[in-house]
């Protein structure tokens, strides 16, 4: 068993912030709000390998009735069970009589109490301990809970008056074994908190006939037929336009992460006001997050007849969309139809974890589509191949085939009782995942018109035969620079010849290159002929007459033209 430390005090002396610390959590509601807390907050912590169990309680004031009292029971129940208590009070408001009696008692519950004064930032340490040694509870330790200082100092100080509880303490191996987080959600003043209790057999939790009694989400792990549960109490949750308080912000917020949380949430609900609208948006918001459900109509008891069959009829007109979720009528302040609970969350819990092979999933798939054939999309039937487990807490369903994104949603819904009732999944929603497979001809077909095809055939055979061609150019450039030069290209040497013997091709293009040089003299020494030749011609022309202006056109029109 893990070592229990309860933090106990006056309202608003910082025992929650003290909780979050020693925790490093934020659990517990913090805000600067006397009597936030009210009922028994657990939680784990860890300090050098060791583990303990903390309790954060509500502010004992020494009240006689109200809610007041049922707090301070509270308070004095985690005090019984606790192994070593930390008494808070306020350095800023100084010892009170409050603080005497609360000390008082606890004197006499003899149990290993560790004084914390807490809020000592811009205090004299002195005064303040001089003021606070009146309690005779020993030397006390100096927090600021909300900066965190001094929580290792205090935890040194919890392991000394916990010393003989750790040394016999039997090491007893980890309970790994994963406990059934069963969530309860309503609105304010249902009966989730009298509920709790009658699950759990004790006044556990606070129940009064007073809406907003629960402000915080209280985790309770217990066992019932041989399972570990944890049982989680929630606050009610209003319609958002009569939310005022932060506070009762706060716990919504905490609500909704305790539905995250859980693995089944059991919706609890007032049968003398029926269905309603709230109802209706936490069926929707539980259902959307994927957690089995089961749904409790309470206070069944001293109803007619009449009511309850109206009550009935809420139920099937305005819950229809839930249609897999386990129903039970219930009085939990008198126990009546309580004991079936657990036996639908138990059932739940299965069909929400369970696991299906990828082969039984296809098996069935093809069994459903054989049943009824998905719809043509444009004259082509939508394909369903395959299936496979994708998840678990909601059961997800992975189904692969062709054109699945147009799939239409009555056939999915069809697919989706067709699995329920297959495989047995009531109490949990299903989620189907459709994926359709890559086209393995995806941008790999020509979609251009023949008279594109055309155009580009024309322009590639243009593009290759200029570059044929430029090629040829090349070539035969390449080959008359060869020929024009002087120097013969370079031979082949074979192996035990002489270098200096050259081919027949290379002789022939020698005796060219002479024919060539012996032409040019030739061409020079007539170039001066044909030079005396132009000037004659020029000196002829210049010697004619001017003509005559008009001389020479033609007439352009009437009779004296023709």
């Amino acid at each position: 068993m893990k070592p229990v430390i309860a933090l106990v005090g006056r309202p608003n002396v910082g025992k929650s912030t003290l909780f979050n610390q020693m925790t490093r959590s934020r659990a517990a509601l913090v805000a600067d709000y006397a009597g936030l807390t009210r009922d028994r907050q657990y939680g784990s912590a860890e300090h050098e390998g060791r583990d303990f169990i903390v309790i954060d309680t509500g502010g004992l004031t020494g009240e006689r009735g109200g809610i007041e009292a049922l707090m301070q029971d509270q308070a004095w129940a985690a005090i019984e069970e606790a192994d070593c208590v930390v008494f808070m009070v306020d350095a800023r408001a100084g010892l009170t009589v409050a603080d005497q009696e609360i000390a008082e008692k606890l004197r006499r519950s003899s149990k290993p109490i560790q004084l914390v004064v807490n809020k000592v930032d811009g205090v004299d340490e002195s005064l303040v301990q001089a003021e606070f040694a009146r309690l005779g509870l020993g030397e006390p330790v100096f927090t600021t809970a909300s900066h965190g200082r001094g929580i290792s100092a205090l935890w040194d100080a919890v392991v000394v008056k916990l010393a003989d509880k750790l040394a016999v303490m039997d090491e007893e191996p980890e309970y790994d074994e994963k406990t059934i987080r069963v969530a309860l959600i309503g609105r304010p003043n249902v009966g989730k908190s009298t509920l709790t209790n009658r699950l759990l057999g004790e006044d556990r939790v606070l129940a009064f006939d007073q809406p907003g009694t629960t402000r915080d989400s209280i985790y309770i792990p217990f066992e019932q037929n041989g399972k570990a549960y944890t049982l989680i109490d929630t606050a009610g949750v209003r319609r958002r336009a009569r939310v005022n308080e932060m506070i009762e912000k706060f716990s919504i917020v905490k609500t909704l992460q305790a539905i995250e949380a859980a693995n089944v949430v059991i919706l609890v609900c007032d049968a003398h006001e029926g269905i309603s609208e709230q109802d209706q948006h936490l069926l929707g918001f539980i259902h959307d997050r994927g957690r089995a459900l089961v749904i409790a109509i309470n206070k069944w008891d001293n109803l007619t007849d009449y009511a309850r069959a109206e009550v009935k009829r809420q139920i099937d007109l305005r819950l229809d969309f839930i249609n897999y979720a386990e129903m039970h009528f219930i009085s939990a302040l008198h126990g009546t139809g309580v004991g079936h609970l657990f036996e639908s969350v138990d059932k739940a819990y299965l069909a929400a974890m369970r696991d299906i092979s990828t082969n039984v999933l296809t098996r069935s798939l093809e069994a459903a589509v054989f049943a009824h054939q998905p719809p043509l999309i444009h004259g082509r039937r939508i394909k369903l191949r395959y299936a496979h487990q994708g998840g678990s807490n909601p059961p997800i369903i992975v189904i692969h085939g062709k054109q699945t994104d147009r799939l239409p949603g009555n056939y999915s819904r069809y697919l989706e009782g067709w699995f329920r009732k297959e495989f047995q999944l009531m109490g949990t929603p299903i989620r189907l995942e459709f994926r359709t497979d890559s086209n393995p001809y995806e941008g790999k077909y020509d979609i251009r018109t023949p008279l594109q095809r055309f155009k580009a055939k024309k322009e590639e055979r243009q593009i290759a035969g200029m570059k044929r061609k430029s090629a040829a150019n090349a070539e035969r450039r390449a080959r008359d620079e060869a020929a024009s030069s002087n120097t013969p290209p370079a031979t082949a040497v074979k192996a035990g010849k002489p270098a200096a013997k050259t081919t027949k091709t290379t002789a022939r293009n020698l005796a060219k290159g002479a024919a060539k040089n012996t032409a040019r003299p030739a061409a020079k020494a007539a170039a001066p002929k044909t030079v005396a030749k132009a000037n004659s011609r020029k000196s002829a022309l210049s010697a004619r007459p001017a003509a005559k202006p008009g001389a020479g056109r033609k007439p352009t029109g009437g009779r004296g033209g023709r």
